[in-house]
């Protein structure tokens, strides 16, 4: 028995052994599962969240409302067979929760389904998607937005579709057209329009979050939401907080400010909104959270004391406090920010916040979080001083997994403090030196955590050290850090970049001869510029949607003229072409060394095609190893999950091509 036992035991330790070398990798991406917009049931017991997986059958994502209650952790799944479902609304009493969802027609509507069982009933059957929803305070209507529909041509007309282009992007094919209010009866029946004209709620590209949000007045009889003068992303500075009065059809702005105002949000007592505005007033600045008096008039800074780039607020439940998050360093943090008041940071321990926060009635939180060992899971906070409580245990891609673990990392570059996450690889030991990976987060207002990165997982179980650094211009480190790129788009973060190099070469973990670089759109970016600029750095380099001519992105992409703000004035204007020239990576690509895999969408609104194939070819022509990958979809990235495999399939292949070979 006991010769038995030991046998056994010996069994379950070799097989625990074999479990723990599993390594993460490109293929284990779709296992990811995607949580987001928790939303607390007005009597605090319950919280409804969207649920997304990964169907590699019809390549796509399969989202369902799931409730969690808050008693028992246990989840329930609401919604079946709905393709696209999203945006989870409570009724004001409880009963119900609208949702949008596609209806047979493909086309985005909203559904209510009762909350003690029964069919969900669709109660709209506009002609167009509809993309944000609000409940009137009697639970007797739904506010929607929605865009109108093209004009309907016959015969010859049906050929006379020449638009107006304006501050579009390059892939557009169509006019714009303006999204309006709209307001149904709950119980279904006619729908009726509230708002007309050339005016347009915004509207937002991936990987822009969406668009606005819609509030009734606790009186229900006004709308608050935000307006531009134009359907056209590039008008976004446009963009201002508005009111709707039902009455009558009258629209006014709310304040005088004089740039784009985003996201507002009416306190509970209705008398005043909170929205999210450039740092001044001024464009390329750290977002600040403002407040006005519903009645209108001049703004506040209510987070002034935060040098934060603010990133969504919320009211609390009491209109006196809001929720505010942002990145902190390598965190993403949440603070507990008082109206006129100080702001206190909420304790979330190795959490960093991985989308929204909803605040419920008694002033709990609940929210979506990541953590260095597991990507994002849903998590509660009874109350801002208390402790986050894990509600879902929905991912499985850690488990059994050797997850590598992480290091914040610090270092001085000119006169600034510059800082970044370093990956090791699972099996990683003192003393031996290892192929080192870059790979630089896109934005550039974005930040690198150290938090569970699928990228720097799957990189770091290929034996490789991976290094993200936080460069000027992220926005982790407040308004100077983050201005400090301005009409510097490349030099200043690209002296960052090597800094941090440097700092890990002289700790002696690198191999010096086996470095690689990557990134996305601005990571693209940030590859271009540092392979033509420090060219014998770099054994290979992957540039995805790579921005490598300033020009193109001042006036191809959907938010084109905005650029100005951080690239300087219109290139056209005086001599501004050379101050744009000098920051365009494509300049300095005759000099590349690194054998260079490039990747992009051919429907890119954000860094059009044309981009990649600038540097294909300036690669090429010059004779170096280099390798395009176009993918046939609209969008910034591969949304699919096949196809978002496949990039980091490539990725990985690529930089194994060149960095695991014997040093040289």
């Amino acid at each position: 028995m006991r010769t038995l036992a030991a046998a056994l035991g010996l069994c379950l330790l070799t097989l625990s052994a074999n479990a723990q070398s599993r390594r993460i990798s490109a293929d284990d991406l779709p296992k990811v599962v995607r949580i987001s917009d928790p939303r607390i049931s007005p009597d605090g017991k319950t919280i409804a969240i969207v649920v997304s997986r990964a169907n590699l059958k019809e390549d796509a994502w399969d989202a369902e409302i799931d409730f969690v209650d808050l008693a028992t952790h246990r989840l329930r799944v609401m919604t079946h067979d709905r393709v696209g479902a999203s945006s989870p609304r409570w009724s004001p009493s409880g009963d119900r929760i609208a949702y949008l969802a596609k209806d047979a027609d493909k086309k985005t509507q909203v559904f209510i389904l009762p909350v003690d069982g029964g069919d969900s009933m669709q109660i709209t059957h506009a002609k167009t998607s509809i993309e944000l929803i609000a409940w009137k305070p009697d639970g007797s209507a739904l506010a929607y937005a929605a865009p109108d529909e093209q004009p309907e041509k016959k015969d010859e007309a049906k050929y006379e579709d020449g638009f107006e282009v304006g501050n579009n992007n390059y892939t557009e094919r169509t006019r714009a057209m303006p999204v309006h209010l709209w307001i149904a009866p709950s119980a279904g029946g006619e729908a009726k329009r509230l708002t007309s004209g050339e005016w347009s709620l915004p509207v937002e590209l991936p990987p822009n979050g969406p668009a606005s949000q819609l509030a009734f007045t606790p009186d229900g009889k006004s709308l608050v939401f935000a307006k531009m003068d134009s359907p056209v992303t590039g008008d976004s500075t446009s963009k201002r907080v508005a009111v709707l009065d039902l009455a009558s059809g009258a629209v006014r702005t709310l304040t005088t400010d004089s740039t784009e105002e985003s996201d507002p949000e009416l306190s509970p007592d209705g008398t005043t909104v909170a929205f999210q505005y450039p740092l001044d007033g001024k464009r390329g600045n750290d977002t600040a959270t403002y407040t006005a008096a519903i009645a209108g008039g001049a703004s506040t800074n209510a987070t002034a004391d935060l040098d934060h780039d603010i990133s969504f607020a919320a009211w609390m439940p009491d209109s006196h406090a809001l929720v505010v998050g942002g990145n902190d360093g390598t965190r993403s943090a949440l603070w507990i920010q008082a109206i006129g008041g100080s702001a206190q940071q909420v304790s979330l321990g190795d959490l960093s916040v991985s989308g929204g926060v909803n605040a419920g009635i008694d002033g709990a939180l609940a929210f979506t979080a990541t953590s260095p060992g597991r990507p994002s899971e849903l998590f509660y906070l009874a109350h801002a001083g208390g402790a986050p409580i894990q509600l879902t245990h929905l991912q499985t891609i850690a488990d059994g997994a050797a997850v590598a673990r992480q290091e914040t990392l610090h270092w001085k570059s000119d006169n600034l403090d510059v800082d970044g996450v370093l990956t090791y690889p699972p099996d990683y030991a003192a003393g031996k030196k290892y192929p080192l990976v870059l790979y630089i987060h896109g934005g550039p207002t974005s930040a690198s955590l150290e938090t569970f990165s699928m990228p720097a997982q799957i990189f770091a179980a290929q034996g490789w050290l991976v290094f993200e650094p936080n460069y000027r211009g992220s926005n982790s480190e407040g308004n100077a850090f983050q201005t400090a790129i301005v009409r510097d788009a490349g030099a200043g973060p690209g002296r960052d970049v090597m800094a941090g190099v440097k700092m890990l070469e002289a700790r002696g973990i690198v191999d010096e001869s086996r470095i690689a670089v990557g990134g996305w759109s601005y990571g693209g970016y940030m590859t271009s510029w540092l392979i033509g600029n420090y060219p014998d750095v770099w054994k290979c380099a992957v540039a995805g949607a790579p921005v490598t001519d300033l020009v193109d992105q001042y006036t191809l992409s959907d938010n084109n003229v905005q650029r100005a703000a951080h690239y300087g004035p219109s290139p056209f204007v005086g001599d501004n072409l050379h101050s744009y020239r000098v920051q365009s990576p494509i300049d300095y690509a005759y000099r590349v060394k690194a054998p260079t895999l490039i990747m992009s969408d051919v429907g890119d609104w954000r860094v059009t095609t044309t981009q990649a194939y600038k540097l294909f070819h300036a690669l090429r022509d010059n004779n170096v190893p280099v390798k395009f990958i176009a993918y046939p979809v609209p969008g910034h990235s591969p949304a699919d999950p096949i196809r978002s495999r496949d990039v980091f399939r490539r990725w990985t292949a690529w930089f194994a091509q060149y960095l695991n070979g014997a040093a040289q």
